[in-house]
């Protein structure tokens, strides 16, 4: 089902692009912030809040199954209401749920604050790629959309990254203020800058609001884009929840030095900008299959019990899964662009795979390094690279066949 007619977008280099670049980069930033800053925060949760380690993967699992009911919604509601309220909606709530999370008296609130913020958080990343498709043109959206993916990529960046200092200010709390703060911040900015986009005028009725991100789910080349992101997003997002609680225990014993492994995670920033290029001279499938490939080589090389290689290992991860998913959620958007679908269901349908990979594997892998050990998680990651490679392979099948 179509709901916008293609347009021809702001070139490259034009005042308007810079603008749009500027401030989704920033949105991108600030959405992912909020998002993952619990990671390196999960052993200071369990002492906090008294729970179980193999228990505090559900703060991010929380935020990105509501993200997964709220992507369900976003890409209708933008149709309909416009695609600026919404992303501006997500970033002023998320950030408001967000502070909530600094005064949660115990466990269950803080989940459930973390769920409504998950909740909110979807509608920025659902419409964002979508809105570029549709606001610059085809010439220069690879680029566009490579710069967006940096965005988010540092965003999990500093998610990662601050939390740990922060928290030696005045406990973990004063990450949720200083994240909350900037969110709602830069939701006003883009309610303020971003050009305006008119919602569509045709009414929705309520199962097309509920259901209609799945009818972009009848092309076979858009359901196996989708289910890639979804492999791709649990195999980071286990290694990186696992390996965080690895490094504080034998025979690491970092303790709060723990977090400085995620000083990796900045490699991925340059990740796109390279895919993209790689993208250039060979086809997306071949692309995404060397990411794929790499991001094996990855975990396997944080095999050893040595900082270095778990650094490494985690840096070289980071750098395949950006690069990957820049690939496929560019490729997503543009399917449904040529298929005269809505771009902005075909991105809610990718991002409500992708967060299901990260709700299921961010809480199995947990379970799986408590019970059985690193030697579990890098089985379990192992599998999902195969099952990535299959898919990206009858991508490839399916894309000779109908090239279009």
């Amino acid at each position: 089902m179509s709901i916008r007619t293609p347009s021809p977008g702001f070139p490259a280099g034009s005042p308007q692009y810079r603008r749009i670049l500027g401030t989704l980069g920033l949105g991108g930033l600030a959405n992912f912030a909020v998002i993952y800053f619990v990671q390196p925060l999960l052993p200071q949760f369990a002492r906090s809040f008294g729970v179980a380690e193999g228990a505090t993967g559900a703060a991010l699992s929380a935020t990105t199954l509501a993200m997964m009911v709220g992507l369900l919604l976003a890409g209708p509601l933008a149709d309909a209401l416009g695609r600026i309220w919404v992303m501006s909606g997500s970033l002023v709530l998320s950030g408001l749920f967000t502070l909530g999370c600094a005064l949660a008296p115990n466990w269950e609130i803080f989940l459930v604050l973390r769920a409504l913020s998950g909740l909110a958080l979807a509608g920025l990343p659902a419409i964002a790629l979508a809105y570029l498709r549709e606001q610059v043109d085809n010439a220069a959206h690879p680029a566009a959309n490579a710069f967006y993916i940096a965005g988010t990529a540092m965003g999990g960046a500093l998610g990662r990254l601050l939390p740990q200092p922060l928290s030696e200010l005045g406990g973990w709390q004063v990450s949720a203020w200083v994240l909350g703060v900037f969110s709602v911040l830069i939701g006003v900015v883009v309610m303020v800058a971003l050009p305006a986009d008119a919602p569509s005028k045709q009414r929705l009725p309520v199962h097309e609001v509920l259901f209609g991100t799945f009818t972009v789910l009848r092309h076979a080349q858009i359901v196996l884009i989708c289910v890639l992101g979804g492999l791709i997003m649990a195999v980071f997002v286990g290694a990186y929840n696992a390996i965080a609680l690895r490094l504080e225990a034998e025979p690491f014993n970092l303790g709060n030095e723990a977090a400085l492994v995620y000083l990796a995670y900045p490699v991925g920033i340059l990740a796109p900008a390279i895919f993209r290029r790689i993208g250039a001279r060979l086809d997306r499938p071949a692309t995404v299959v060397a990411g794929l490939l790499l991001m094996g080589v990855a975990v396997a090389v944080t095999s050893p019990d040595l900082v270095a290689t778990a650094m490494f290992g985690l840096g070289l991860l980071t750098f395949a899964f950006m690069g990957t998913h820049s690939m496929l959620s560019g490729w997503v958007v543009d399917r449904a662009h040529r298929l005269r679908l809505s771009t902005a269901r075909a991105s809610s349908a990718y991002l409500v795979l992708y967060y299901a990979g990260s709700t299921v594997s961010g809480t199995l892998s947990t379970h799986l390094w408590s019970s059985f050990g690193w030697i579990s998680v890098m089985l379990w990651s192992a599998a999902l690279v195969l099952a990535g490679l299959v898919c990206a392979g009858a991508v490839a099948v399916l894309q000779r066949r109908d090239p279009a």
